[in-house]
């Protein structure tokens, strides 16, 4: 690894940005996260391999794990925690853990992502077996918490993956499936929130979202399976019966508050 360079720590394409107009920081910014959804695409090959990695074993009860610290780790918990009320799966299919814990979500914990130990520990209070899948997710690559935690799951016999903003890093190099997106520079040097956030974000977007599709939680274009936690998905569960169904709306919010869910009305009344 003597010749790995981070790209995510070289130095900005642009300068002196303290004597740049409000204007000029923005199209700045906004020029570089242009370089994004590229970025992804390129890793789109390895985004399948690894949802067409995760979906037998998902659909045998297995779970998806993801680890890491600070805003990857934050990003880890929220697409987590988005698959309950979209997709109407347990809370505990979809697992999001971050180095310090959940007080960290909100608040750095200083040094929690230098323990190497921590991440299996943690792992291991959830069960984790060689049914799941553990996504470590570090801009860097080599984020200690999540090395620690992908190590130890391959002795487990579990498949890993690692998306990381650093192709060859050693989180690249230790998974079984490496999702490498070179986002370039960072608009404010070293600032991995930014571009290699987004691109992180972008890349559990489509792995979470197309594993759902894969394992049936979405019929057509709908999330039929979508919790009716609220006034707005309550509306929009009845506006997918109109259109399935070709009832009136009254007619449709009666059926969704009678079945409790769009699959359900749909499977009874078509």
């Amino acid at each position: 690894m003597s010749d790995f360079k981070k790209i995510t720590e070289k130095p900005s394409l642009h300068n002196d940005l303290e004597l740049m107009s409000t204007q000029e920081i923005l199209e700045g910014i906004n020029k570089e996260d242009k370089k994004v959804a590229d970025a992804v695409e390129a890793a789109l090959p390895q985004i399948s391999k690894l949802v067409d990695g995760i979906t037998p074993r998902f659909l045998e009860g297995g779970r998806l794990f993801y680890i890491g610290a600070g805003t990857s780790g934050r990003l880890g918990i929220l697409d987590a925690s988005e698959i309950p009320p979209t997709f109407g799966m347990p809370h505990e299919r979809v697992i999001g853990l971050i180095a310090g814990g959940d007080v960290a979500i909100r608040k750095s914990v200083e040094f929690a992502e230098d323990d190497t130990q921590q991440a299996w520990k943690d792992l291991e209070a959830h069960g984790i077996n060689s049914n799941d899948v553990l996504v470590g997710i570090a801009a860097s690559g080599t984020t200690p918490y999540v090395l620690g935690g992908i190590a130890d799951a391959k002795k487990h016999g579990i498949l890993t993956a690692g998306i990381t903003n650093n192709p060859g890093s050693p989180l690249a190099l230790d998974s079984d499936i490496a999702i490498e997106i070179n986002v370039g520079p960072e608009f404010l040097t070293g600032s991995t929130r930014m571009k290699s956030g987004t691109s992180q974000k972008l890349a559990l977007n489509m792995i979470s979202t197309a594993l759902m599709i894969r394992v049936g939680r979405v019929k057509g274009n709908k999330m039929v399976d979508m919790q009716l936690s609220n006034n707005k998905l309550m509306d929009r569960g009845t506006r997918y019966l109109v259109e399935a169904l070709n009832l009136d709306y009254e007619a449709a919010e009666e059926a969704l508050k009678k079945y409790g869910s769009v699959r359900k009305a749909i499977s009874e009344l078509k």
